[in-house]
């Protein structure tokens, strides 16, 4: 438990959280929406620093990123806890719970099963890594001294001072874009569209690898015409070069009625971002993994069945067109 970064104090001992759009008001002996930030006395806690819940040496393409270290194990760790309530959740047991599990693994620990492992870099991932701040803080500064990269998989959620604080040590990220609308966010996520645009804003801004994951979940956020709009969106506000991967859905949590999402929608939603310019759009979670074409030449700069990466000084080994990501170490 360490003293949490972010927060106002405010009289009668309470006090209002600034890490994340939620701005939880927190009286004396409560918590905020997350579970695990809590005020004790008129001080913010974070009782899940070093107490991670789970870790797991993983492939970096599971994150998903597939133009970050092509080929790569990353050290994967998460805490108990959330900002949002997604009906669907897929790890719902370790991110809606408030009992705080953990194998009580301080920040050098991390790095040295890190390094121990041969992986290349940590993986903040599983849960929301805006709630377990202090602590992805603290490991990501260690890390960069033992010339390990840091990566972020996350919903988005946070305000814009705590991100370019954290974000000074983080070399890549996936973010969660939930839907695209805010009826869509309210309704099922119990959160704001327009703070998580403006995440993905922010980081393209700070120049951090950036990937975009859309879980396509049926008759909730598959509409054509949606995926049209945030396609077009990416393209203007981010640029046509951000990897964008479409997920299937498979029924879990609350959502256990809807059924998983049929292959047909996965391949119109391909196309759907194709013919609007995107050149980097993948289909995930459907039981192999696609390689990286050059949007120019066509050739496949990774294959990721022979783990083969034609790509030298950032450029396609064929015709030498510029290829967005970080496909070497320091």
């Amino acid at each position: 438990m360490v003293e949490a970064l972010f927060y106002n104090k405010l009289p009668d001992k309470k006090v209002q959280c600034q890490l994340c759009p939620n701005y939880c008001l927190i009286d004396n002996h409560s918590f905020g929406i997350c579970n695990v930030r809590k005020n004790i006395k008129g001080k913010l806690e974070a009782l899940n620093y070093g107490k991670a819940c789970t870790t797991s040496i993983d492939p970096i393409e599971k994150k998903p990123l597939y133009h970050f270290l092509p080929n790569t194990n990353t050290y994967s760790l998460a805490t108990v806890g959330c900002n949002l309530k997604c009906f669907w959740c897929q790890n719902w047991e370790i991110s809606q719970t408030s009992k705080i599990l953990n194998k009580n693994l301080e920040p050098q620990q991390i790095i040295n099963n890190a390094l121990n492992s041969n992986c290349k870099s940590i993986s903040y991932t599983y849960t929301e890594p805006t709630i377990f701040y202090e602590y992805v803080l603290d490991i990501a500064k260690l890390a960069k001294q033992h010339k390990l990269m840091n990566v972020v998989v996350s919903n988005g959620y946070i305000n814009k001072e705590p991100l370019e604080e954290l974000y000074h040590y983080i070399d890549a990220a996936n973010i969660d874009l939930k839907g695209f609308t805010e009826i869509f966010y309210k309704e099922y996520c119990g959160a704001k569209l327009k703070p998580v645009l403006e995440t993905l804003i922010n980081i393209k801004n700070l120049g951090i690898h950036l990937e975009i994951t859309y879980l396509i979940i049926p008759t909730l956020n598959d509409s054509p015409r949606l995926i049209k709009k945030m396609c077009d969106w990416i393209k203007t506000y981010l640029d046509d070069e951000t990897p964008l991967h479409f997920s299937r859905f498979f029924p879990m949590y609350k959502a256990k009625d809807i059924p998983p999402t049929p292959i047909k929608t996965l391949k119109e939603a391909y196309n759907i971002a194709k013919s609007s310019g995107l050149k980097h759009v993948y289909v995930g979670n459907i039981g192999k993994i696609e390689d990286t074409e050059c949007p120019k030449c066509g050739c496949s700069v990774v294959e990721r069945d022979t783990k083969k990466v034609k790509i030298i000084y950032n450029k396609c080994i064929k015709c030498k067109t510029k290829i967005e990501g970080i496909w070497h170490e320091f």
